[in-house]
């Protein structure tokens, strides 16, 4: 069983029947599908079916010599309403089957996203025609969480609001200026780290890492679109599985200044969302890129 499967609302699929039972509804009672020819000549097919609102459940596979279709692979999915990041988007096959991995090097970060590619038919579609163009594409990020907990805000007045804001966008000019080799730049970003490091250093003997730290976004794991987040809370919404009843949170994240959507179920969720506190937790990231 797919290990997300729990965070779109079906925790009481455990068995494999169970599993080809919600497949073969997919596949028959679909509400998306795209059929797509590679540069091979191989047919295939991805089929999507909503059980909640933006999330549900997709099957990829290919279509025989009897134009029968062969189920390649499946996962569950929760898409984004809203563009996370407009920088340069390298697209890369998966090794094993015909899935695909986005990769944004976002300088608001600071480490290189890598999403898992959500809408890999329409990727295929525009490969074949040669019109996919990396630098000009936008991605809406999204991610689905095993278990999280909900933090308290961190209390701050307008003044430092207005400096974390200045300090963001100037950190941003800085990287930028630094990946194009402007020294200047490079020795600017070496002492503000050296000047946070001894902030933290020294504010960590009598506060809690967590009134100090604001928001991350880590790897987390062998995995390379699994990360570790915490953020602050946008907007969030209470929803439920269409078909098992079971009850979700839907939440819009504010994390190092990149906004996405994660989709989590309510049990397995500490405390109660509300706008303003912090979300933290592990997710897988999805993307969905608008070519």
């Amino acid at each position: 069983m797919h290990s997300y499967l729990k965070s779109i609302g079906f925790s009481n699929i455990e068995k494999k029947k169970d599993i080809e039972k919600l497949l073969a509804e997919v596949v028959a009672d679909y509400d998306e599908k795209i059929v797509v020819e590679n540069e091979s000549g191989h047919l295939y097919a991805e089929i999507s079916k909503e059980y909640g609102i933006n999330s549900g459940i997709t099957v990829f596979g290919e279509y025989d010599e009897n134009n029968v279709f062969q189920r390649e692979y499946w996962y569950p999915y929760f898409r984004g309403v809203q563009v996370s990041s407009r920088e340069e988007i390298v697209i890369e096959r998966h090794a094993d089957k015909e899935s695909y991995a986005g990769a944004c090097d976002d300088i608001r970060v600071g480490v290189t996203l890598i999403f898992y590619l959500q809408n890999a038919g329409e990727y295929i579609l525009e490969k074949g025609r040669d019109t996919v163009k990396k630098d000009e594409n936008t991605v809406s990020l999204s991610g689905l969480a095993k278990e999280g907990k909900i933090l308290l805000p961190i209390k701050k007045n307008e003044w430092q609001e207005n400096k974390n804001i200045n300090s963001m966008s100037n950190r941003s000019n800085l990287i930028a200026a630094a990946r194009n080799g402007d020294e200047e730049a490079i020795e600017n970003l070496t002492m503000e780290d050296i000047d946070t490091y001894t902030m933290i250093s020294r504010r960590i003997l009598h506060e809690d890492v967590l009134s100090i730290v604001e928001s991350f976004f880590m790897p987390y794991g062998m995995e390379c679109d699994h990360y570790n987040v915490m953020g602050e809370i946008i907007d969030c919404a209470e929803t439920f599985n269409y078909s098992t009843k079971e009850k979700v949170y839907q939440i819009n994240l504010e994390c190092n200044d990149i906004c996405f959507d994660i989709c989590i179920n309510a049990e397995d969720l500490m405390g109660v969302p509300k706008v303003g506190r912090r979300f933290k937790g592990t997710i897988w990231l999805q993307g969905r890129v608008d070519f």
